[in-house]
């Protein structure tokens, strides 16, 4: 397993977050976290990202205690794009990249970096973006930007908070073919999605979060069997087979059809 993580408790101040959390990510897989608004997802992320401290339990990657390892360590390990990130100086886009490799470069980035960084940029395909200031490009230019940047550093485990949010339906698509793809070259993704959809159609393995805690389906079943989306959602979804999977649409709950003539 790449990623162990074992009654993972933490709280803000007095409000507990996560409760005791366990979950086994495969190496070399798609992971999916999905769940409720506020149900703890993007929290699991950040203290595997070392992002909050505070927390109780034990997480391993690789086999090695995330507590005793060295910021440049996890930074060489674990690759973190977190939801929301905000640019302040007008870098360029090479350059932001370029600092996501900061656990390997000295005084100046080395060649090796500057290939890294080139590799990272190709990979996403932004290319085009290489010269243009960060902070004039989109939403969507921007994410893919900082998903290279993540890339650049090279690192056995990515950890991805929302990675299509501001993305159109045809660089959704192209991102998560990328993710799918990187994880066929050995590297293992752990995402945090909205979307069950897309999630179910891209992923490998599949953890859900309500209320701070995991929740499992029935013993035998699959996720997208029965109304365990509904469960975890708190809302009425219909699944519709597809491709040994389903889809998932809204459902019509008794009573909320349209109103008689």
């Amino acid at each position: 397993m790449a990623v162990r993580i074992q009654d993972l408790s933490f709280s803000y101040g007095t409000k507990p977050v996560l409760r005791q959390i366990s979950l086994h990510a495969p190496a070399g897989r798609l992971s999916v976290l999905l769940g409720p608004n506020g149900s703890g997802k993007s929290t699991v992320l950040k203290v595997m990202a070392g992002a909050v401290r505070g927390a109780q339990g034990r997480i391993e990657f690789h086999g090695c205690n995330a507590a005793t390892l060295r910021g440049e360590d996890r930074a060489r390990m674990i690759g973190y794009l977190p939801q929301f990130h905000q640019a302040v100086f007008p870098f360029t886009v090479e350059q932001v990249v370029l600092t996501g490799r900061a656990a390997y470069v000295g005084a100046l980035p080395r060649p090796d970096d500057q290939l890294a960084a080139f590799e990272a940029i190709h990979t996403v395909g932004i290319e085009h973006l290489r010269g243009r200031p960060y902070t004039e490009l989109s939403g969507g230019e921007r994410q893919l930007v900082m998903i290279a940047r993540v890339l650049a550093q090279k690192p056995r485990i990515v950890l991805l908070d929302e990675p299509v949010a501001h993305l159109d339906i045809a660089n959704q698509i192209w991102l998560m073919g990328l993710l799918h793809a990187l994880t066929r070259s050995g590297i293992t993704v752990l995402a945090v999605l909205h979307d069950p959809n897309i999630a179910m159609h891209y992923g490998d393995a599949f953890f859900f979060l309500r209320q701070g805690s995991l929740i499992t389906p029935d013993d035998g079943k699959a996720p997208w069997e029965g109304d365990f989306l509904s469960h975890v959602y708190g809302a009425c979804l219909e699944p519709i087979p597809h491709r040994g999977k389903a889809l998932f649409m809204p459902g019509i709950e008794p009573g909320s059809g349209a109103p008689e003539d």
